[in-house]
């Protein structure tokens, strides 16, 4: 390194005995001004109107905003292509899926390597976004049916996966610390209102794609069904169109070179000082102030001062990843609870996974409201709000809507239709005969069931509760229709719901016994339209209207022909539709996002301007492995806990809470590092070396 032969050059006192030598040195007084090399002069930054901020930074926007649309676009359709067009089961593209996403934030550590050991950030952002881009072709390509068959369609996709993966997670932790390069040391102000529109334009390119693209997988038709191959060719488009938009800035850009590999320093500079330390255990050896000074024997003071500030800010990283645990769950345990709640809102119906879009939207509006209003007045209110103070006020509300959530979800539990329990069954009676039935319980205790005859077509809203006496159990049900009375065998098992289905035709009275459905479905049946069915009998086509089909209801349809009123269906309810509304949720998602905007946008700037200069991608790297190991976290609860779903929600608004309260005392006893700090060559200079070195000017050497 120029500093460590500076050094050596101003150390040596001995020269070899049979060369010539000169060397004259003229003392000079402190007060005299020393003569400066001339310098080239400094390239001038264009500016945006006048102001501080660098006409660079709005290529970066600009092509951060058109990447998020691409990821998430693509992302938005990903599960249904797995389901419907690989036709894998709901287990496979779940675990492909959640690979996917997980592998999307362990490569920034890679590209963070790349970045700062070898190719500096712009050539990274370059090279990574053409391996994104060839993803994109090469995933969409997959998702054309007259290009081979499945196991072709199969690889073409993991192989386009895996490229998207290494693309935008390569790029992840360079775009944000290239576009604070732009900004001069002095324009903090600046550089932190650039963090918050570089925020904006994630939110917003992810909050229009999930719009956008699956209205072009289900409203487009190619290839005799839904259009995967443009859902993924679209976004593959705005990748392109971010690669040349981030290209055509490359003149104006700063581009500070990358400080070799800094990992293999860093980790080596760690072994060095651990194991010196460890060598050296005798009392009499004098301590150092920090357990990274024993390392001043063989590394610089530079680098040992830069691994300082390093592991400061990593120690500080630790309790991050329960945030992330909570706020990724919008996207699982939120849309879960969503799809057991009515999302008809008048004005427009919610879909069970499109509530998600609340957060990008609701991130759209806070940050300039607390960018411009809240921040403000806080401050002219006299209060120090620090990073670390944001950071954990934002934990706080994450933490308060899962509690929210948790009263959410007990409401919906109460409202939601009992489910048998143990020898418990639910019965009930559908007549579809023309004329009226009485059913009896031959050998059942309770004689008060059906006392009254089942009426033809009669609607039953609720179902009859019965007590077995071992987990499954013979009943015979006595059936009178006009002079005639039949007997039936059905076996009922404990937990289920049933319905008793009797029809009548010239040979007499029968029925069948049909299994219900005991929960409402998965998707939460968000249909809210009237429903045209197409059905085909031997002759003729002819379609069947069944009425309004209800969020989270269940419904059994029996369609008659009769030979005076012809064919008709007939709907009774399986299981009620969902009584509490979407808009419940709303609070939950208020807090979380206000939560978000004040611990995820300031804890970008906080990377950054704590983050050596030498070091700032990789600290983004490690800031975004935060995130991949709050999945794992999710992961890990879900697969061992045994609780409900309220009492799971109430379990992570508590582990914040705690994970708060020790992030806050780390944050207590942390001193930030300032901007007007700097690492200059006399600090790693010996003090002896350095008094000389201050009062000495060289006027002519000759060796």
């Amino acid at each position: 390194m120029p500093e460590e032969r500076a050094i050596e050059e101003l150390d040596m006192n001995t020269f070899p005995t049979n060369e010539s030598k000169e060397t004259l040195f003229a003392l000079v007084s402190p007060e005299e001004e020393l003569p400066q090399p001339s310098s080239p002069p400094k390239k001038t930054a264009w500016k945006i109107c006048g102001s501080n901020y660098p006409l660079s930074i709005a290529f970066i926007v600009v092509n951060e905003f058109c990447e998020r649309f691409s990821y998430y676009g693509m992302k938005a359709v990903l599960t249904l292509y797995f389901l419907y067009f690989l036709h894998w089961s709901e287990d496979t593209s779940t675990s492909v899926y959640h690979a996917f996403s997980s592998l999307c934030y362990f490569t920034p550590l890679l590209g963070a390597v790349m970045a700062d050991s070898w190719l500096g950030k712009f050539r990274t952002i370059l090279y990574l976004s053409l391996v994104y881009v060839l993803g994109h072709v090469i995933k969409s390509l997959g998702a054309v049916p007259i290009i081979g068959g499945h196991l072709m369609h199969t690889v073409l996709s993991m192989v386009g996966l895996f490229l998207i993966a290494l693309g935008t997670g390569g790029i992840k932790p360079c775009v944000a610390a290239f576009g604070g390069d732009q900004f001069e040391e002095e324009h903090v102000k600046e550089r932190s209102r650039f963090f918050s529109v570089f925020y904006l334009a994630i939110n917003a390119g992810s909050l229009i794609s999930m719009f956008v693209t699956p209205m072009l997988r289900g409203d487009v038709q190619c290839f005799g069904g839904d259009c995967y191959a443009l859902a993924f060719g679209v976004p593959g488009m705005l990748m392109v169109l971010a690669l040349v938009v981030f290209a055509l800035g490359s003149k104006m850009y700063k581009k500070p070179p990358p400080e070799g590999n800094i990992v293999a320093k860093v980790s080596k500079c760690i072994w060095f000082a651990i194991s010196n330390r460890l060598k050296n255990r005798p009392s009499e050896i004098p301590k150092r102030e920090h357990w990274l000074d024993w390392a001043e024997e063989k590394y610089p003071k530079q680098l040992i001062l830069e691994v300082k500030a390093l592991t400061r800010v990593l120690f500080l990283y630790i309790p991050l990843p329960m945030f992330w645990a909570l706020l990724d769950q919008q996207g699982s345990r939120w849309t879960l609870q969503a799809t057991r709640m009515n999302g008809n809102m008048g004005f427009f119906v919610f879909q069970p996974d499109q509530i998600q879009v609340l957060n990008p939207l609701l991130v759209l509006i806070f940050i300039p409201m607390f960018d411009l209003g809240i921040y403000p007045l806080v401050k002219m209110c006299g209060i120090n709000l620090t990073s670390i103070r944001k950071m954990a006020t934002g934990m706080i509300l994450v933490s308060l809507a899962f509690a929210i959530a948790a009263t959410v979800e007990i409401k919906i539990n109460e409202l939601s239709p009992h489910q048998p329990g143990g020898k418990e069954v639910y019965l009930r009676i559908l007549n579809l005969a023309d004329d009226e039935v009485k059913v009896s319980l031959m050998d059942y205790h309770n004689n008060s069931l059906f006392l009254d005859p089942i009426k033809p077509f009669q609607k039953t809203t609720d179902h009859s509760k019965m007590l077995l006496t071992t987990e499954s159990q013979h009943f015979h049900f006595q059936l009178q229709y006009h002079n005639m009375s039949v007997t039936s065998e059905h076996i009922l098992e404990e937990k289920n719901r049933y319905s008793l289905v009797i029809r009548a035709d010239q040979s007499g009275v029968s029925s069948i016994l049909v299994k219900d459905m005991v929960t409402s479905t998965a998707n939460g049946m968000a249909a809210v339209r009237y429903h045209h069915v197409q059905c085909r009998t031997e002759d003729k086509d002819f379609s069947l209207d069944l009425g309004l089909l209800d969020f989270g209801a269940a419904y059994v349809v029996a369609i008659t022909n009769s030979s005076d009123q012809g064919l008709q269906a007939w709907k009774t309810e399986d299981i009620s539709p969902n009584q509490m509304s979407i808009a419940w949720q709303l609070p939950q998602y208020i807090l979380v996002t206000a939560g978000e905007v004040m611990f995820s946008v300031t804890g970008l700037e906080f990377s950054y301007a704590q983050a050596p200069l030498s070091m700032k991608s990789v600290l983004q790297a490690a800031w975004l492995l935060t995130v991949a190991v709050g999945n794992i976290i999710v992961l890990i609860v879900a697969q061992t806990s045994a609780l409900v779903q309220w009492a799971e929600f109430i379990l992570f608004s508590c582990l914040l809470l705690i994970v708060c309260l020790v992030f806050s005392i780390m944050g207590y006893y942390y001193i930030p590092v300032k901007p007007e700090d700097a690492y200059n060559l006399e600090d790693t200079m010996p003090s002896h070396i350095k008094e000389n070195a201050r009062n000495l000017v060289t006027k002519k050497t000759k060796l």
